[in-house]
C-alpha cells in the first residue's frame, strides 16, 4: 500500500509539471539576484548544476552559514529537511540521522549512518567531526543510501563539506563578533599565487568565551567555548593534464561541555540531600571524583569539558589521461579524544564520564572517470582505510565504591570497489546503473569493564567481517527544459560492530541494510524565478541496529546494540526558493518520516527480572512483540529564510531571518519525549556600497525558546536529566574583504 502511494504521489507531481513547456531563458548568475541561481556540486563526483542531478539533495552556501546559525555540522539539522543530529547527551559524540535512518549510542567506535566528508575525505567516527566549521565554500546533504560514487557505504546518506580553494587572484578578508555572555569568534583567510603555478590559501578561526550555564550551589560558570583551527591548502598546476591538491588541517578544542538540568526530584545515594526539579533554564552542577581527575589529569577543581585535537592531512592528484581523468585522493587523519562529562547534574560523583581515545586514520581512493562527450558516461574507483582507535570511558556511579573503567583497541581494514553510469538513451531519458562490492574486517581486543581495585583480565578478541554488495538503479527524464522527473532503487549498507559500555556485551552486532524507493522532481518555474523540489521514498529496513538488551547468565542485564530484523520507513521532502521581486528572496522545505518495526522480539528487561532470582543466575529471558511499534525519531520539520536585500542613499542593506520546527522526539517511556519547538534567529547587515566592509546585527534563538536535545535516566527513570540548548544570545559581526 506504501509503495502504491509513493508510485501515485510521483505521478500526480509529473502531471501536475507536464505543462511547463518552455521556461524563460534567464542567466542564472544575475548580479541582481533576481532569480534563483543554480549551484554547481560534486555530489557525484563530477561538477553539475544542482538541478541536473537526479538525486534528493540539500545545498547550503558558505556565505549563509552565519546567518543560519551553522558553527558546527550539527547545526545542518536546523536547515536541512528529515535531517537530525544530536550530541549524544550533551558530549562530543554526535548521531547523525537522515530520514529515520541513524543510530543513538555514546561511544566513539562504531561506523555512522551517514558519511561525512571534508574535501571528498571520509571521517569515519563522527567524533572527528567536531571542530569548527570555517573558510567553507558550501555544504552539500544528500539523502539516501550511498556507496557507488565514493567512500564507504552508508544507509542513511552524506554530509559533504568543501571548503574553500585557493584562488588565482590574491585576495584576504575575516569576520569578527562578539555576543552574549562575551563570546567572540574570529576568522580569517588570505589567498593567491604563489608562484606562476603555485597557488595558496590559508585560513584560520578562533572561538572563545560564551559561558551560559551556572553551577547552583557555586554560581560558577559553565559553557566557556575555546576552540582554534588552521587549515593550509596548495594547488599546483604539475603540468597542463595534471593538478595536485594538498590540504592539512589542524583543530583543537578545549571547550567546556554542556551542563544537565534535573527533570525531577533527585534523592543522592548517601539521602543526605534530595535537590529539587531544577526551574531555571541555565542551572546545572558537577565535581569530579578524586579518583577520576586523577586518571584524567584534571585538577579536582576540573569542569565538564573537552581536550580534543585532530590533524588532517589529504593529497589529491587528477590527471586528464585524454579519454578519462584519473583522481587519486590520499588521507591520513589522527584524532585524540579526552572528555569529562557529569551526567548527574550534581556535585555528587553519581554518573560521571570520562572518554578517551586516540584515532588513527590512513585511506586511499582512486578513480577513473569518462571525460569525453557522448551518451554513455562511466567511472569506476576502489576506496581503501585501515583505521585504528584505541580508546574507552571511565565511569563514576551511584552506589558503587570503586572507579569503572571500559577500555578497548578496535582495528578495521576495509575494501571497496565501486562503479557508476548513466546512459543517456534520449534527449530527455538518463538510465542509472551504480554497483559496490565492500569488504571489512573489525577486530576489538577487550578485557571488558573492571571496577578498581579489581586489576583487568586477560583482554578477549572479538571479530566481524563484512562482504556486501550495494548498488542502485535509476532514471533521469527531462518533463521539460527546466523540470526533471527521476526516480531509483538503491541498497546500502551499513557495518556491524561492538558495544564498548560494559563487560560481556562486546559480542559483535550484524550490518544493516536498507532497500530505499525513492521517485522526486526538480523544477526552475516562471523564468527561474521559483525553484520546487520534491521526493517521496520508501525503505525496506533490514537488521537495524538499535540499542537494545541482552542478559549474560552471571552479570545480568546489560545494554547492547541489537538488531530489529524488519522495520520500515517511509516519507517525503519539498524544497523552495522563490525571487517574487527582485531582492526579495524566499526559501522553504518541509520534511516528514513515519516508521515501525516490522517484526521485533524484543527483551523485556522488567519481566526477565522479576522472572529470575536478584542475584541470578539469569537463565529465564522473556520477551515482547514490539512489531507495529512507531520508530523513534520527529515525524515532522519545517524551515525557511526569507531576506530582503535592498539599497538607500548609498548603502546596501540586507534583512533575514531564518526559522525552524522539530516535531516532538518520540520514545515509548514517557518521560523521555523530547518536545517539539520552533527556533528563530534574525540578522540585519548594513555596508557602504563602494567599501569592502559590512557590519550585522544577530539574534539566535530570537524568541527565546526553551528546548532539549537529549533526556537521560542514568541513574533510573526516577532520576531523569537533560541537556537543554541554549536561549536567545544578540551580537554584532564585521566582515572585510580585501
Amino acid at each position: 500500500m506504501t509503495k502504491a502511494f509513493l508510485a501515485s504521489t510521483a505521478s500526480l507531481i509529473a502531471l501536475a509539471f507536464s505543462g511547463v513547456a518552455h521556461a524563460e531563458e534567464v542567466a542564472l548568475d544575475d548580479p541582481q539576484a533576481t532569480r534563483v541561481g543554480d549551484i554547481v556540486v560534486t555530489a557525484q563526483r563530477r561538477e553539475q548544476a544542482s538541478q541536473d542531478v537526479g538525486v534528493s539533495l540539500s545545498i547550503i552556501g558558505g556565505q549563509t552559514l552565519d546567518e543560519r546559525a551553522i558553527s558546527v555540522v550539527n547545526d545542518l539539522e536546523n536547515a536541512v529537511p528529515n535531517m537530525e543530529v544530536d550530541s549524544q547527551f550533551g558530549g562530543g559524540q554526535p548521531q547523525f540521522r537522515i530520514r529515520g535512518i541513524g543510530a543513538r549510542e555514546y561511544s566513539s567506535n562504531n561506523a555512522s549512518t551517514v558519511g561525512v566528508y571534508v574535501d571528498e575525505v571520509a571521517h569515519p567516527y563522527t567524533v572527528t567531526t567536531q571542530g569548527a566549521l570555517f573558510d567553507v565554500a558550501r555544504m552539500e546533504v544528500l539523502r539516501g543510501p550511498q556507496g557507488t560514487l565514493y567512500g564507504r557505504n552508508t544507509t542513511g546518506g552524506a554530509v559533504n563539506v568543501i571548503t574553500n580553494a585557493p584562488t588565482y587572484y590574491l585576495t584576504g578578508g575575516f569576520n569578527a563578533e562578539y555576543g552574549s555572555y562575551d563570546r567572540y569568534k574570529v576568522e580569517g583567510f588570505v589567498s593567491g599565487p604563489i608562484t606562476e603555478k603555485l597557488l595558496g590559501r590559508l585560513a584560520a578561526t578562533t572561538e572563545q568565551g560564551g559561558a551560559w550555564q551556572y553551577h547552583r550551589d557555586t554560581g560558577e560558570a559553565l559553557g566557556e567555548a575555546d576552540k582554534l583551527a588552521i587549515r593550509g591548502r596548495l594547488t599546483w598546476d604539475a603540468t597542463d593534464n595534471t593538478t595536485v591538491d594538498l590540504s592539512a588541517t589542524w583543530q583543537q578544542d578545549n571547550s567546556d561541555g554542556l551542563g544537565f538540568r534535573l527533570l525531577g526530584p533527585y534523592r543522592v545515594a548517601d539521602g543526605s540531600i534530595t535537590y529539587p526539579a531544577d526551574t531555571a533554564w541555565r542551572i546545572t552542577a558537577w565535581q569530579i571524583a578524586p579518583d577520576m581527575a586523577a586518571v584524567a589529569g584534571l585538577g579536582l577543581d576540573a569542569k565538564p569539558q573537552r581536550d580534543n585535537d585532530g590533524f588532517d592531512l589529504s593529497l589529491r592528484i587528477k590527471s586528464d589521461l585524454g579519454f578519462a581523468d584519473l583522481t587519486s585522493i590520499s588521507a591520513y587523519q589522527t584524532f585524540e579524544r579526552n572528555e569529562y562529562n557529569d551526567w548527574d547534574g550534581t556535585r555528587f560523583a553519581e554518573s560521571d564520564v570520562y572518554f578517551y581515545n586516540e584515532i588513527e586514520v590512513l585511506s586511499q581512493e582512486l578513480r577513473l572517470s569518462s571525460n569525453i562527450g557522448g551518451p554513455v558516461q562511466w567511472m569506476v574507483g576502489a576506496h581503501y582505510a585501515n583505521e585504528s582507535n584505541d580508546g574507552g570511558f571511565y565511569t563514576r556511579f551511584r552506589s558503587i565504591a570503586g572507579l569503572i573503567n571500559t577500555a578497548y583497541a578496535q582495528d578495521v581494514e576495509a575494501l571497496g570497489l565501486f562503479t557508476h553510469n548513466s546512459w543517456q538513451v534520449t534527449d530527455r531519458l538518463n538510465l542509472i546503473a551504480g554497483l559496490r562490492w565492500e569488504t571489512e574486517e573489525r577486530t576489538l581486543l577487550s578485557a571488558g569493564t573492571v571496577t578498581a581495585p579489581a586489576l583487568p583480565p586477560a583482554p578477549t578478541l572479538y571479530e566481524t567481517d563484512l562482504s556486501e554488495f550495494s548498488g542502485r538503479l535509476g532514471l533521469e527524464y527531462d518533463l521539460t527544459d527546466s523540470a526533471m522527473l527521476y526516480a531509483s532503487v538503491s541498497r546500502g549498507v551499513k557495518s556491524g560492530g561492538f558495544t564498548t559500555y560494559n563487560a560481556t556485551s562486546a559480542t559483535p552486532f550484524k550490518p544493516e541494510t536498507v532497500i530505499a524507493y525513492e521517485a522526486g522532481i526538480k523544477s526552475d518555474l516562471w523564468g527561474n524565478r521559483l525553484r520546487l523540489n520534491g521526493a517521496v521514498f520508501y525503505y525496506d529496513y533490514q537488521d537495524q541496529q538499535v540499542q537494545g538488551l541482552e542478559y549474560d547468565r552471571i552479570n545480568g542485564r546489560l545494554g547492547k546494540i541489537t538488531n530489529v530484523p524488519e522495520s520500515s520507513i517511509y516519507g517525503g521532502e519539498i524544497e523552495l526558493t522563490w525571487v517574487p521581486v527582485d531582492g526579495l528572496s524566499i526559501t522553504q522545505n518541509l520534511g516528514y518520516k513515519s516508521g515501525k518495526y516490522e517484526k521485533y522480539d524484543a527483551i523485556d528487561g522488567t519481566a526477565t527480572d522479576a522472572a529470575n532470582p536478584v542475584d541470578g543466575p539469569w537463565d529465564i529471558i522473556i520477551t515482547n512483540d514490539r512489531s507495529g511499534e512507531r520508530l523513534g525519531f520527529p515525524k515532522l520539520n519545517y524551515g525557511g529564510q526569507v531576506a530582503y536585500d535592498w539599497m538607500f542613499k548609498g548603502w546596501n542593506l540586507r534583512a533575514e531571518t531564518n526559522y525552524n520546527y522539530r516535531d516532538e522526539l518520540y520514545s515509548v517511556t514517557a518521560s523521555s519525549i523530547i518536545d517539539d519547538y520552533w527556533l528563530f534567529n534574525a540578522n540585519l547587515t548594513a555596508g557602504p556600497s563602494d567599501a569592502n566592509w559590512r557590519v550585522s546585527l544577530w539574534s539566535r534563538n530570537l524568541f527565546d525558546t526553551y528546548y532539549e536535545e537529549t533526556r537521560n535516566g542514568f541513574n533510573s527513570s526516577s532520576r531523569p536529566t537533560t541537556s537543554p540548548r541554549q536561549g536567545r544570545t544578540v551580537g554584532v559581526r564585521l566582515s572585510v574583504d580585501f
